[in-house]
């Protein structure tokens, strides 16, 4: 790319975003789009306006707004999640500060006033015209061997110092913010329960139910305070959700109903439907009687299958409760068989992100089948190197004409010819890059995990890895992708020569995709107007009930599956680059700034949490960002070693001193993360915890009694040993 199609780009990114601000600015001032642009802020029952002055609805108002909201604000809107999610921005924005700093002032004049390009075009006059600024101010326009090369080796050791100090005083707050909010005193079902797996087959005369009471109340005689059977809640579930399905055709009905009640007829029209396949064949019906009918029918069944399902389909998994956090903590930490595929006990997931089907699954099964699926993911990440590759090499212009000839009077104006050197290539890999979270959200919950939250982190490290080793990796070496894979299985060692030679040829297009994500997908999302698009139009000519428009605009979360790994391959790009394109670190510090201040005000007004796991996140955030700083490093020793200084060697050091940095963190603070320290969870509580709300928070929706006096007749439906007959 030409440095032409470069400021093209760039500035059209720009304008782009300034438009999509304006248009925020203006559409969210509308009332009629406050369920768009402050869902977060109508759901806790707040007006989205009041105490807001003048200056606050100008275009940089919600910037204020921002900067003004303090991490307990952002706490209470979005979690600890979000909270730790904006500490990771604002961490890996430090980090480009601090390296910037000296990176720029230091690097730049040392590449400028270099002529390893001139000297390398000889006297072709031509060909040394054709370097472009971001070229002669990078790494390749210092000559072989020059001892300016040492500039280049303090910096690598410059930023790799800076990321362990914002690092480890990021795990330290993170920490302490995950402490905070396990210590609260306010009342979490999570926090006094623990979840039993692998629960041994109990004797004839005993249900499972009774087998885990008589267990934990032998173990745990003071403190155990009731325990609940996994069921197999499949068809049940499917009943309730029926009976759900009708009751809400039943009252998109009366308020059609209510709205064809004109003065002229006042008797109205009953909304009618056909029976058969998506209401477009079969026998036409009253829809307010039919379902009110079909409802009649289904809660007998529902009541049946609630009954059988508490007795008869128990299965090897139990969510036990106790009667404080300290002891819930001290019962998920302590080893409880002296066979360990027997009885594992770990801490609960929240009632709301609890997968129930993968609760019953064995050790063994979970292990068999983690195997595979990390297999599967491997083949998955390997063999789209291919069509990631063929993308890179088909979406050029050149390939264009050859391949798709016709195209050639358009893609040979001069105007849409620069356009598309400028975008297309990116865009192409962005849109194909969308087709892949939803498959690994599905193989990794089909691993066994638990809980919601743990998929999300489980999809998302093979989201990284993959886009790690496809998009930057791939797209570095895809000229000559099967050379380069020989070249590797031949020579391992030379991976790090390979990645110093290919990477410096890549800058320009990274570059330009760091901008394009910033300027184009940070407008995109402050100015949300697909969301908004397809609110209205579900408002106009689909809901008719409150319940329909509320969730018309429903938001959901931050979607943390798919953002943090993309935030991490800006990561890992601009640190590669960070020395080799030291261009690139402004457009990295735009990318983690504009990204902070704009995840900020969405969490303030927009998303709403799904599920909290206090920060469980970090950890994983933090492994990834030494894993691109030491793919950084290893490029770093390529390059170097590449201009023939003989002094590169002094680069070494930093691997396993990243590795102890990473180990020396995960002994000091991870084992927080993974158990809950008595200490922290020994903090009082500010009532007394109602144990029978903490009980039924558990109970999935299909089999939950309508009162919680009803509680301890689920309870009983689940044992054997029991005299009272269980009936709903």
């Amino acid at each position: 790319m030409d440095i032409a199609s470069f400021v093209t780009s760039l500035l059209t990114s720009f304008l782009i975003f300034v438009v999509l601000v304006l248009v925020f600015t203006w559409l969210s001032r509308r009332p009629g789009n406050a369920p768009v642009y402050y869902p977060n802020v109508l759901l806790r029952g707040l007006d989205p306006w009041e105490g807001r002055g003048r200056g606050t609805r100008s275009p940089v108002g919600w910037i204020q707004q921002a900067f003004r909201a303090s991490e307990a604000d952002v706490v209470h809107a979005g979690g600890v999640d979000a909270a730790v999610y904006l500490v990771f921005l604002s961490s890996v924005l430090a980090i480009l500060v601090f390296s910037g700093i000296l990176l720029l002032p230091v690097l730049l004049p040392v590449a400028a006033t270099s002529h390893a390009l001139e000297a390398s075009a000889g006297s072709n006059a031509s060909a040394a015209h054709n370097f472009t600024v971001i070229e002669r101010l990078a790494l390749g326009n210092v000559e072989e061997g020059s001892f300016r090369l040492w500039a280049f080796i303090g910096s690598v050791y410059w930023l790799s110092f800076v990321t362990y100090f914002v690092l480890w005083k990021s795990y330290k707050h993170v920490s302490n913010l995950r402490a905070a909010a396990r210590s609260t005193s306010d009342v979490k079902p999570e926090e006094f329960t623990v979840l039993v797996r692998d629960v041994p087959i109990p004797p004839p005369d005993q249900s499972i139910k009774d087998s885990v009471d008589s267990y934990f109340r032998a173990l745990h005689p003071d403190t155990f305070y009731k325990a609940m059977v996994v069921t197999d809640i499949k068809k049940a579930d499917k009943i309730f959700q029926e009976i759900e399905g009708h009751k809400q055709k039943i009252a998109h009905a009366e308020a059609v109903y209510a709205e064809s009640k004109t003065a002229n007829k006042p008797e109205g029209t009953k909304p009618t439907h056909k029976t058969g396949f998506l209401g477009l064949i079969g026998k036409k019906v009253d829809t307010i009687e039919y379902c009110n009918e079909k409802i009649k029918e289904l809660l007998p069944k529902l009541e049946e299958e609630q009954k059988n399902t508490l007795s008869e389909k128990q299965q090897r998994a139990a969510i036990v409760v106790f009667n404080s956090r300290a002891a819930a903590a001290s019962a998920s930490q302590t080893l409880h068989a002296q066979m360990f595929d027997k009885w594992t006990v770990t801490e609960a997931p929240e009632p709301r992100e609890i997968i129930w089907s993968n609760l019953p699954m064995k050790m063994y099964d979970r292990n068999t089948r983690r195997s595979v699926i990390y297999f599967i993911v491997f083949l998955t990440v390997f063999f789209y190197l291919i069509p990631i590759s063929a993308i890179s090499a088909i979406t050029t212009l050149e390939k264009l004409r050859q391949k798709l000839p016709f195209l050639k009077v358009v893609v040979d104006q001069p105007t849409v010819k620069t356009v598309l050197q400028a975008y297309l290539p990116q865009l192409a890999l962005i849109v194909f890059l969308a087709l892949l979270p939803a498959l690994l959200l599905f193989v990794s919950k089909s691993e066994g995990i638990p809980s919601q939250s743990h998929v999300v982190r489980a999809a998302s490290g093979k989201y990284f890895y993959f886009i790690v080793f496809n998009v930057f990796l791939g797209i570095t070496i895809s000229s000559t992708l099967f050379s380069a894979l020989r070249t590797i299985i031949d020579n391992p060692k030379g991976v790090i020569d390979m990645l110093g030679s290919s990477l410096p040829g890549s800058a320009t297009f990274f570059l330009t995709f760091v901008a394009l994500k910033f300027f184009v997908g940070y407008g995109l999302e402050l100015s949300r107007l697909v969301p908004l698009i397809i609110f209205h139009l579900k408002k106009k000519y689909l809901c008719k009930t409150e319940d329909e428009v509320r969730a018309a605009w429903t938001p959901g979360d931050l979607g943390y599956n798919t953002r943090v790994p993309s935030d991490m391959l800006i990561v890992t790009i601009v640190l590669c680059y960070s020395v080799i394109a030291p261009l690139i670190i402004p457009f990295g510090v735009a990318y983690f700034a504009l990204g902070w201040l704009i995840a900020k005000n969405q969490v303030l007004r927009v998303y709403v949490p799904s599920y909290e796991s206090n920060g469980r996140m970090w950890p994983h955030m933090h492994t990834r960002i030494i894993a691109a700083l030491m793919i950084y490093q290893a490029t770093m020793i390529g390059a170097i070693s590449l201009k023939k200084f003989v002094y590169s060697s002094v680069l070494i050091p930093l691997i396993p001193i990243s590795l102890i940095f990473a180990y020396t963190c995960h002994t000091r603070f991870y084992p927080a993360f993974a158990k809950t320290p008595l200490e922290v969870a020994r903090q009082e509580l500010k009532e007394t915890p109602n144990m029978g709300a903490i009980y039924a928070a558990y109970i999935p929706p299909c089999l939950k009694p309508e009162k919680l006096e009803d509680v301890e007749v689920f309870e009983d439906a689940q044992s054997r040993t029991t005299s009272r007959a269980p009936s709903f």
